[in-house]
């Protein structure tokens, strides 16, 4: 079953297509990359599926009903979390309260249920030793690790992460091609990641995005394999 589904979506700026007619499907429990070059269409893609950008056209659901009109805060409520390219932590509030405002978003104020959450997620993404210091002063890759945990904290049935490597040393590229490892069956991801070691390891099927449009669509070998992909992507990847 699907979880995710889009028939002819398209967004316009000034007469000129960001993304073109998207038919795109994301079955239950897969991880799904998005992948393409700069300029492809991606972000705009992801801002459509969240609602944080309007689609000029088309149509999208989630969960098998359609959420085409519904602003951001709704689509989350419904069970979609996600992760932007740049940080968007509480840079002033703690570790642990930035995990707490999104646990409280699904269990309200039972203030131990609420810990015992907080306590789970940030053993799970390795930032227990960080819980009392405040978010803005963690390194960039422990910001992005924070964010992550703020998704989690969601229990999301769909979770969107937008370029989740990017700025990450590699110990950290390779704690998280785990922690999206062990993810696998418990959530649905959607990926949209640059680096291709990344992409390759951890995805299920990958969709490649090119001048807006879907340029093909296949399991990590297909891709690598697909001349069309090679032209325009991954040169000799």
């Amino acid at each position: 079953m699907n979880i995710l589904e889009t028939k002819g979506l398209t967004k316009t700026y000034g007469g000129l297509n960001a993304n073109y007619n998207i038919d795109f499907t994301l079955p239950r429990g897969e991880i799904h990359a998005l992948i393409g070059p700069n300029g492809a269409g991606k972000s705009t893609f992801v801002g459509m599926l969240s609602g944080r950008i309007p689609a000029t056209r088309g149509k999208v659901w989630f969960d098998g009903a359609e959420v085409t009109r519904l602003p951001a805060h709704k689509r989350i409520s419904l069970g979609i979390a996600y992760t932007f390219q740049i940080t968007s932590v509480f840079g002033k509030l703690p570790v642990r309260e930035n995990v707490a405002l999104a646990v409280r978003r699904i269990l309200g104020r039972d203030r131990e249920a609420v810990r015992a959450k907080v306590d789970g997620v940030m053993e799970r993404v390795g930032l227990t030793e960080q819980a009392d210091q405040l978010a803005g002063d963690l390194s960039y890759g422990h910001q992005r690790v924070l964010e992550i945990a703020m998704g989690l904290a969601q229990n999301p049935e769909l979770f969107i992460l937008d370029e989740p490597t990017q700025g990450l040393a590699l110990p950290e590229v390779e704690a998280f091609m785990q922690l999206v490892k062990d993810l696998r069956g418990e959530t649905t991801i959607l990926l949209i990641e640059h680096n291709m070691n990344v992409v390759m390891e951890v995805s299920d099927s990958l969709t490649v995005l090119n001048n807006g449009e879907v340029l093909a669509r296949g399991t990590p070998e297909e891709i690598r394999a697909n001349a069309d992909v090679q032209a325009a992507y991954l040169g000799g990847a």
